[in-house]
């Protein structure tokens, strides 16, 4: 088969797509032929190298996808021959106490798929039965194989580890990102007043189609300012950040006093800055996330299959331009989020 894949940690040159041994399903596994898969800033840490993250090299990238089932393993019951599934990249171990307590993201083994290992950006693909979420057949491809780490992320983050409540004031960082895309959609949803920022116009007029009803241009406004002016100087009540060192001290900055931060991920860097005086004197609450429990994944992404929400997607490629597809993410190019396809599917 043909697959992305890289032999080495490095630059976007690191990348090939060529042909990789077929995989072969084991007892609980499940033999999927994939129609569509897609990128997230993750793939990008991955190819560069994670420190701690040892590699089974050549590695095949990408937590994201969807397709039809080939084969089962002979242990498999929930899936058969022909179905539409859509890969959920966090693998918990099942035993751990916060397994047992149905805390799987907390699982004390917890890998992503694509991350610590191999992904599934190829044409065909196996992964564990408890692994993959039925799609309904309406569902198209680009929208199943683009939705599931993003929403399923955005929906444990805001209301799981967040405590959105309606009416509350969120500011969601990045809003032209995976992740923040998706989250401006589900504050909306959850009846939250959002405020977005994003660097260009075009991108916070998309901001505004999902539902920001506040938009603010961080490369021409200090977000941190314009959030105070536009609350009365209050703040806001959540901040979504999922950027990282570059905006930390102006999330802490966007808070009313008891509100919160919740963050998933740091793509400009995990060590920033901070404001620990402001921290306690404002009794903030920091607050982490990671991916979702399998409840949670079938509850957000029911709202997607349903078309609740949207993964929008800013563009297509072959997997055989898996280099540029990282490109567009790493130069902040679009809105939403970049799909990939085997060649044989175009």
């Amino acid at each position: 088969m043909q697959a992305v894949q890289f032999s080495e940690h490095g630059d976007r040159d690191v990348i090939e797509y060529g042909e990789f041994p077929d995989p072969e399903p084991g007892r609980d596994e499940v033999l999927v032929d994939v129609k569509a898969g897609a990128l997230n800033h993750l793939d990008v840490w991955t190819r560069k190298g994670l420190p701690g993250v040892d590699l089974e090299m050549p590695h095949i990238p990408g937590s994201d996808g969807a397709g039809v089932v080939l084969e089962t393993g002979e242990d498999v019951t929930r899936f058969e021959e022909g179905d539409h599934v859509a890969v959920s990249a966090g693998v918990s171990c099942g035993v751990c106490e916060f397994c047992r307590d149905g805390e799987e993201s907390l699982c004390v083994r917890y890998s992503i798929i694509g991350e610590h290992q191999r992904g599934v950006h190829s044409e065909r693909t196996v992964v564990p039965e408890d692994n993959l979420v039925p799609v309904p057949d309406h569902v198209d491809w680009e929208i199943a194989g683009s939705a599931s780490l993003v929403f399923q992320t955005a929906w444990r983050m805001l209301l799981h580890r967040g405590g959105l409540e309606p009416g509350e004031k969120v500011l969601v960082l990045g809003a032209s990102g995976g992740v923040g895309h998706a989250a401006v959609q589900i504050a909306d949803h959850a009846g939250a007043e959002v405020y977005a920022t994003a660097s260009t116009d075009e991108k916070l007029a998309y901001a505004e189609d999902c539902g920001a009803e506040h938009v603010i241009n961080y490369e021409a406004e200090d977000f941190a300012a314009e959030i105070r002016e536009h609350t009365g100087r209050r703040g806001v009540d959540m901040v979504v950040d999922h950027v990282g060192a570059a905006t930390w001290r102006d999330s802490l900055k966007s808070l009313a006093k008891g509100g919160r931060v919740v963050t998933c991920g740091a793509t400009t860097g995990g060590n920033p800055e901070t404001d620990i005086n402001r921290i306690f004197w404002n009794q903030l609450s920091v607050i982490g996330s990671t991916m979702a429990t399998p409840g949670e994944v079938d509850d957000v992404l029911e709202l997607v299959w349903d078309g609740t929400f949207e993964p929008r997607i800013r563009e297509v490629l072959p997997m055989s331009e898996a280099a540029r597809a990282h490109e567009l993410l790493e130069n902040r190019e679009g809105f939403g989020k970049v799909v990939v396809r085997p060649d044989s599917e175009l």
